[in-house]
C-alpha cells in the first residue's frame, strides 16, 4: 500500500514538474495578449475621438520648471514600463515557485523514504545488539 501511494505521488510530482513551466508561459502570453487587446482598444478610442473632435485630443504639456524637465507623456511611459517590469518580476517569481515546489516535494518524499530506511536499519542493529546481550546474560 505504501509503495502504491509513493508511486502515485511520484507520478503526480513528475507530471506537475513537466506541466508547470507550460502553465507559467501560457499565463505570461495570455497577459501580454490582454495588454495588446487593451492597447488596441485604447488606440481605436483615441483615433475615434481625434476624428470626431480634434479640439478634445490630448495635448502634450511641456513643463519648464527648474526641478523637472520631463514631459507628462514621458512620465506615463516610464510608469507603464515600471509596471510591466513588476509584472515580469512577479511572473519570474511565480515560474520559479511552480518549478521548484514540485522538485522540493519530490526530494522531500525521497529523503523521507531514505530516512525511514535508515531508521529501520538502526533499529534492527539495536535489536540485534540487545538480543546478543540478552543471550550472553542468559549463558552466564
Amino acid at each position: 500500500m505504501k509503495a502504491k501511494v509513493l508511486n502515485v505521488l511520484t507520478v503526480c510530482v513528475v507530471t506537475l514538474v513537466m506541466l508547470s513551466p507550460g502553465v507559467v508561459v501560457f499565463g505570461i502570453i495570455w497577459e501580454r495578449h490582454l495588454d495588446l487587446v487593451k492597447s488596441q482598444n485604447l488606440a481605436y478610442e483615441v483615433n475615434k475621438t481625434t476624428k470626431n473632435a480634434p479640439a478634445l485630443a490630448p495635448q502634450i504639456e511641456v513643463t519648464h520648471s527648474p526641478q523637472t524637465s520631463i514631459k507628462s507623456s514621458d512620465r506615463n511611459v516610464i510608469h507603464q514600463m515600471l509596471t510591466v517590469a513588476e509584472k515580469y518580476k512577479f511572473a519570474a517569481i511565480l515560474q520559479w515557485f511552480f518549478l521548484l515546489t514540485p522538485i522540493c516535494v519530490g526530494l522531500g518524499i525521497l529523503f523521507y523514504d531514505r530516512y525511514l530506511v535508515h531508521r529501520a536499519a538502526v533499529l534492527k542493529e539495536q535489536v540485534e545488539m540487545l538480543e546478543r546481550l540478552w543471550r550472553q546474560s542468559i549463558e552466564q
